[in-house]
C-alpha cells in the first residue's frame, strides 16, 4: 500500500472536516443534540482530532499527545477557532507520522490492541481513514438537521 495514498485521504477528509465545522451558519448549532442525536457535530469533531492524534499522531509520530477520550464526548462549546486551529495542527501531526511509515511497519503489528484481536498498522491505517469518513459523514447530516 502506499503510505502517499493514506497521507492524500488523511488530508483530504480533515479539510472536509474543517469545512464541515465552518459550514453551521450559528456556532452554537455545533453543539446540539435532539431526540435519538446523540452525539453534536462538535463532539464528533472533537473525537475524530482525539483519535486520530492517539493513534497516528502520539504512536507513530511520538508527538506526546495525551488523550482525553470523555472530553471528546462531553466537552462543549469549544470555539470555532479552536476547532479550526486543532484541525490544522492534526492534519501536520498525521502528514509527519505518516512520512515515518515504511512497507516494513504496515505489515508490522500495531503495538496498542484496539479491538480484541491483533491488527497491522495497514489495517489500522485503514480502519482510521474509514473511521474518519464515518464521522464526516454524521457531522454533514448533524449540520444540514439541526442548524437552522
Amino acid at each position: 500500500m502506499a503510505i502517499h495514498t493514506l497521507q492524500q485521504l488523511y488530508k483530504r477528509d480533515l479539510t472536509r472536516l474543517k469545512t464541515e465545522i465552518t459550514s453551521y451558519t450559528k456556532e452554537e448549532n455545533l453543539w446540539i443534540i435532539d431526540g435519538d442525536i446523540a452525539n453534536s457535530g462538535g463532539n464528533l469533531c472533537l473525537h475524530l482530532l482525539g483519535n486520530l492524534n492517539a493513534f497516528i499522531g502520539a504512536q507513530i509520530g511520538k508527538t506526546g499527545y495525551v488523550r482525553d477520550r470523555e472530553f471528546e464526548f462531553t466537552g462543549k462549546n469549544v470555539p470555532v477557532t479552536t476547532l479550526v486551529k486543532q484541525i490544522d495542527d492534526t492534519i501536520q501531526a498525521v502528514q509527519e507520522a505518516l512520512a515515518l511509515v515504511d512497507n516494513e511497519m504496515l505489515i508490522s503489528q500495531y503495538p496498542i490492541q484496539v479491538f480484541n484481536e491483533k491488527m497491522t498498522y495497514e489495517f489500522f491505517l485503514i480502519h482510521l481513514s474509514s473511521h474518519l469518513t464515518y464521522h464526516l459523514g454524521q457531522i454533514n447530516y448533524h449540520r444540514r438537521l439541526l442548524d437552522n
